[in-house]
């Protein structure tokens, strides 16, 4: 059996990938900043579990998170293994094409747009598009 890398924890990564509610967390993430508040309202979960999940996806390098007062936003973070970020690219493309994934992307859409109707939303901050670097520029 091969010795696994200190840096990048292979079966870690796949565990993080094979499991549905964390893949809609990653479908919802796509390339914006989210609170977990808006998690809770589109997966309709309570917020310990969903936040069990991004613990998981944290731990698998996926994901990374920022605090600004008493919001905690999350977002996708490409593996430093080239292979790991290709699967994950991979896989987020495929997301966006399933219909149940865009249906949560519809729902989140709706509560961006009028989150003054979920209550849980109130005064929640809205997601933030993010940058990435092209493939040529992340090499």
């Amino acid at each position: 059996m091969a010795a696994k890398s200190s840096q990048f924890n292979m079966e870690r990564f796949f565990q993080a990938l094979g499991d549905n509610t964390r893949l809609r967390l990653l479908n919802l993430m796509g390339d914006q900043e989210i609170c977990v508040c808006y998690f809770v309202e589109i997966l309709a979960q309570g917020q310990p579990k969903i936040s069990r999940h991004l613990a998981y996806l944290r731990r698998a390098g996926i994901v990374e998170a920022r605090r600004e007062g008493k919001w905690m936003h999350y977002r996708i973070a490409m593996p430093s293994n080239i292979g790991a970020a290709q699967v994950l690219r991979q896989t987020l493309a495929w997301l966006k094409e399933d219909r149940a994934m865009q249906a949560d992307r519809a729902r989140l859409s709706k509560a961006c747009c009028s989150p003054a109707r979920f209550s849980a939303l109130q005064d929640a901050p809205l997601p933030v598009a993010i940058e990435r670097p092209t493939a040529l520029e992340a090499k």
